[in-house]
């Protein structure tokens, strides 16, 4: 109703007042004043006298008042008051708002009468409503009917109300209405209803706008009828319309709750699409649901987006992500966001922390592990059983077994020990320490606390019982594993293994065939498949298990087949060599095929060929050419070259096993394709190790001549061999094309030619070929100074070898024994024994303890002084240090006694040996005989002769020359004959003993027995010596 415009109030048409009103009432005031002229549309405040004269209407005191009440009522409720917004009204429209009595109310008091007469029938029976509104009809505008409307709780009272609307003459099809209408159905799950009117309102051309279209959408979702709403939701996409983004995060929610994440993801790019600015709700939801199907990069970029629009993520959010970042193995994001996640105050939940432990658990990064349990004390955060049983695989990957096992007894104390996962960590822990018995008593212990075994806990069972080889258990807790699922690829893994090991193939077999019907077979899985048909004969089987994987597409790494040709290549080679059985031959023609095949699937992966010739050398260095051989055929059958590496490594072991034939027919195979230096060097070096060095020489010219690169280790194989038979010419080319062509060398191989030049006597060169070293910078090892001290020794330029023992003593090398016993063994023969000895003490003061060789030097070192007390001494300190005498070590005492005359004790130096059961030879006694000759003491050399004979030693040809001499020279002709007759059977014939026999048969007289030995001088090309006299010192004679 119309009211006048009070009398005081000026130009009353034309002034606008201003209230405000918040989201729930028109009425609502904000900080209005009661001056005039601020709530007035702007018109000059009129002067002060006439504002004094005028009294302003009473409406306005009523606003002021509302306002200050207001205003008090947001102060009480802090930051979260709602604010209200300014409504322009006439004065007019003020009049009848106070005329209306809404002040302080929501509606008016017509509104309020009908919405309760509406809500008072729902104790009547159906079509009551109408009676109620009869006093109504008429008096309700649209607007304010539909408030009526949104005022019911009740579906029949919405629909009866409606039905009465639709009869007033102010009544216009409206959404707004329809909207209501489907919000209150909705709101109590009528969803038939709610269908049923929405297709009313497009029956009667009413287009259904967002929030009518949103209001049904969530209708569906908070029922959790998807595919209805996802039905839906095209259809309105197809119309054009956008729901509102209240819409969106109801049917987002509904879906996640139903696990339906793909979808949620659908919704959300739709959102992106149609440019919805999603909120914090929907962020959180998005999060969750990328976080559910473990896609961390789409994640983070919402993550991302949701920072850009200030909004801050909750504890579960950054906990989803944290945990997958985890899981995917991104440590160093899954910390930042914690870091985060901590700077702006959130109190990580048990969730998060267990998420982080396990990060740390993997990366072995226990310090911040322990640094976090220090934060959840701080924060009052009480650990639950899943962070206890993170606790315990921690102390169990570190060793701290004790500890591992009193927080699972304090798990057990706080009443938190109920789930399997906390059992079976405890007793890995005790499986890691090799406790089995002990991890089998915690797993009992579970299933007597009634706690339900699953895979899990079986598979650990099954793990024990493997570890202790207990075939009858592990066959029990197989079983028990198949009862409650199919096993999983580990497990059948572990117990065919344990069979292998064992040597239970049988029962091997047996399981095979079953998993190949249950299990599907993963690349570990196969390949112990595939040992266990290679060594029961089950090749057959074998092939059809690799044409399943090839079927089933089962990806196979090229270590995987690596070993499957490995094993296929061992068991054709085996079979081969036992050719009795046609069966097997058929087999290892089948074998030979799935090789053919795993080969050629080998070699279609990048780097296969090189995987392919590594096994090759593999066998090779094992020892097993036929296996290597083999595997070489079938990369040149298929057409495929392989590394020389690979070749040369064969070729290398042929050489070692001294089967040159195998080794000279793989080289000329091996001529098809391009060969390289390696291969030459290899073959080289076989020939050298066949004790074919002019083979292996002109094959190196060869190579040389071809430009091949020359290996420094064969060139130094070679050399050396060449030296050792004496061809130092060649050794002496060798060197020479070396320096020539600018090979690069190391230091083995300038030792090696030094060495070769040493032993060729040739000294000036070993000297020059050391200054050369010395001059390209090549590193001088302990070795080029023992063969530079030896050359030096050799051409008595003793002190030259003793700057070279000062120099790499200089250059901090250690001097080992075998270098000071060169330096002993040429003072020696200098006959510098002080020397000698103060180097020999040096030695032993530097911690170097003699061996036999040091001492046998030093022995040698006196006896060539003929200071025989001091030999003795030192032989007596060999005896002392647990050294045995050998026979080297009589040898120099023999010596040292023979030049010190003291001929009787050199006598018991000869019982000793025979005491102590070393082998006599004929220099132990040539000494003595030597000695005794020299001194004219015939007689006494041939008594020593005696007994060398009776002792069953034969003279060598030293001894029968030098006691030749002395019967010829002595004219013993009867003696001098008979040790002719006696050794000459047994001895390299030799110019001396032909030519003094000759003389003694002449000289006795029996010239025929003479003119015999002449043709034997002339038949083995001796030389005749004329100007031998017998007698020639018989005056000498004592």
């Amino acid at each position: 109703m119309a009211m006048a415009s009070p009398p005081h109030t000026p130009l009353a048409a034309a002034a606008i007042s201003i209230t405000c009103s918040s989201s729930k009432s028109y009425d609502d005031a904000a900080a209005a004043t009661s001056s005039y002229w601020s709530l007035s549309s702007g018109s000059a405040p009129p002067s002060s006298q006439g504002a004094r004269r005028r009294r302003p209407p009473p409406y306005r005191r009523l606003l002021h008042d509302e306002a200050q009440r207001l205003r008090r009522e947001r102060r009480s409720q802090g930051a979260g008051a709602e604010t209200p917004r300014w409504v322009r009204r006439t004065d007019a429209q003020m009049a009848r708002y106070i005329e209306d009595d809404r002040a302080g109310h929501i509606h008016g008091r017509l509104v309020v009468a009908a919405a309760r007469a509406v809500r008072a029938t729902a104790s009547r029976p159906p079509g009551s409503v109408r009676v109620a509104m009869a006093s109504f009809v008429s008096k309700l505008t649209f607007r304010e009917m539909c408030v009526v409307l949104s005022q019911q709780r009740g579906p029949r009272q919405a629909q009866e109300f409606f039905a009465w609307m639709k009869l007033q003459l102010c009544y216009e099809p409206s959404v707004v209405a329809y909207t209501i209408l489907l919000r209150l159905y909705g709101q109590v799950g009528k969803i038939k209803l709610a269908e049923e009117t929405f297709l009313e309102m497009l029956e009667v051309g009413v287009e259904p706008d967002a929030v009518a279209c949103g209001t049904l959408l969530c209708t569906y979702a908070r029922r959790g009828q998807h595919t209805d709403m996802m039905l839906f939701y095209a259809a309105v996409r197809r119309r054009g319309v956008v729901p509102p983004v209240s819409a969106f995060n109801f049917m987002v929610s509904s879906l996640q709750k139903d696990k339906l994440h793909g979808k949620v993801i659908y919704l959300w790019n739709q959102m992106r699409e149609t440019n919805v600015v999603p909120n914090q709700f929907t962020y959180t939801i998005v999060i969750g649901s990328y976080v559910k199907e473990s896609l961390l990069e789409e994640a983070m970029n919402v993550w991302r987006k949701m920072k850009r629009s200030r909004f801050v993520p909750e504890e579960a959010t950054y906990s989803g992500l944290i945990s997958l970042s985890a899981r995917h193995g991104r440590g160093e994001q899954a910390l930042g966001l914690y870091e985060e996640m901590r700077a702006h105050g959130i109190v990580p939940s048990n969730y998060t922390c267990a998420s982080l432990l396990s990060l740390y658990y993997k990366t072995e990064d226990y310090s911040k592990a322990l640094s976090l349990f220090a934060e959840m004390e701080q924060s009052r955060i009480v650990p639950d059983e899943v962070i206890y049983g993170i606790l315990v695989r921690i102390y169990g990957k570190v060793g701290l077994y004790e500890d591992a096992q009193c927080t699972f007894e304090e798990i057990d104390r706080a009443d938190l020990l109920s789930d399997e996962q906390t059992y079976v960590a405890m007793a890995q822990v005790h499986m890691n320490a090799g406790n089995y018995d002990r991890a089998l008593q915690v797993l009992d212990s579970m299933r007597l606390r009634n706690v339900e075994p699953s895979l899990f806990s079986y598979s650990a069972v099954l793990r024990c019982h493997v570890a202790k080889e207990d075939i009858a258990a592990a066959e029990d807790a197989f079983r028990a594993l198949s009862k409650c699922g199919i096993p999983d690829v580990f497990c059948c893994n572990d117990l065919l293994r344990l069979y292998v090991k064992l040597g239970q193939l049988e029962k091997a077999s047996a399981l095979i065939l079953k998993l190949r019907k249950e299990v599907q077979l993963d690349e570990g899985l196969c390949m112990t498949v595939m040992e266990v048909c290679c060594k029961s004969g089950m090749i057959v089987d074998a092939d059809k298990i690799l044409k399943e994987m090839q079927k089933n597409r089962v990806a196979m790494k090229n270590s995987a087949m690596v070993s499957l040709i490995e094993m296929y290549a061992r068991n054709t080679t085996s079979v081969v060599q036992e050719e009795d059985n046609s069966s097997k031959t058929l087999d290892c023609r089948t074998d030979s095929s799935s090789l053919s095949t795993t080969l050629k699937l080998l070699l279609d992966t990048p780097g296969g060929s090189s995987a392919a010739c590594q096994l090759i050398r593999k066998f090779a260095r094992e020892g097993n050419t036929e296996e290597a051989k083999f595997l070489h055929e079938q990369l040149n059958e298929l057409g495929v070259k392989p590394e020389d590496s690979a070749t040369a490594t064969l070729i290398v072991q042929y050489g070692q096993l001294q089967k040159l034939q195998q080794a000279e027919e793989l080289f000329k195979a091996s001529a098809s394709f391009p060969v390289g230096g390696p291969v030459y060097n290899a073959m080289v070096d076989a020939l050298c190790k066949c004790g074919k060095t002019a083979e292996a020489y002109n094959l190196f010219m060869e190579m040389a001549d071809r430009g091949h690169s020359r290996d420094a280790v064969t060139i130094s194989i070679l050399v050396s061999h060449l030296t050792k038979h004496g061809k130092f010419q060649e050794a002496e080319n060798i060197i020479n094309g070396c320096f020539h062509g600018k090979v690069q060398l190391d230091t083995v191989v300038y030792n090696t030619f030094i060495k070769s030049m040493l032993e060729s006597g040739k000294l000036y060169s070993a000297v020059s070929i050391h200054d050369r070293m010395i001059s390209s910078g090549i590193p001088q090892s302990l070795q080029t100074f023992n063969i530079m001290i030896s050359v030096y020794g050799q051409g008595g330029k003793l002190d030259k070898a003793t700057e070279m023992f000062t120099a790499a003593q200089e250059l901090g090398l250690r001097i080992d024994e075998k270098t000071y016993t060169n330096m002993l063994s040429f003072y020696g023969k200098a006959g510098r024994h002080q020397d000698a000895s103060v180097l020999f003490t040096r030695m032993k003061e530097e911690g170097i303890m003699p061996g036999k060789i040091s001492f046998n030097s030093m022995v040698n070192v006196y006896a060539t002084s003929g200071l025989h007390d001091k030999a003795k001494f030192i032989f007596e300190e060999m005896q002392s240090s647990g050294q045995i005498p050998e026979s080297l070590t009589y040898l120099a005492l023999i010596k040292a006694y023979t030049e010190g005359r003291s001929y009787s004790k050199a006598e018991e130096a000869i019982q000793m040996m025979l005491t102590s059961n070393i082998t006599l030879s004929c220099p132990h006694f040539n000494h003595l005989i030597f000695a005794f000759l020299k001194e004219g003491k015939i007689d006494e050399a041939r008594r020593i002769c005696n007994e060398m004979e009776d002792l069953g030693v034969a003279p060598d040809l030293a001894c029968c020359r030098t006691m030749m001499r002395v019967y010829l020279e002595y004219g013993c002709c009867s003696e001098g004959i008979s040790l002719f007759k006696t050794t000459c059977g047994s001895l390299k014939p030799d110019s001396f003993i032909l030519s003094a026999a000759f003389h003694l048969f002449e000289h006795s007289g029996r010239e025929f027995e003479a003119g015999d030995v002449l043709d034997a001088i002339s038949l083995h090309g001796a030389s005749f010596l004329r100007n031998l006299k017998v007698g020639s010192k018989l005056g000498e004679i004592e």
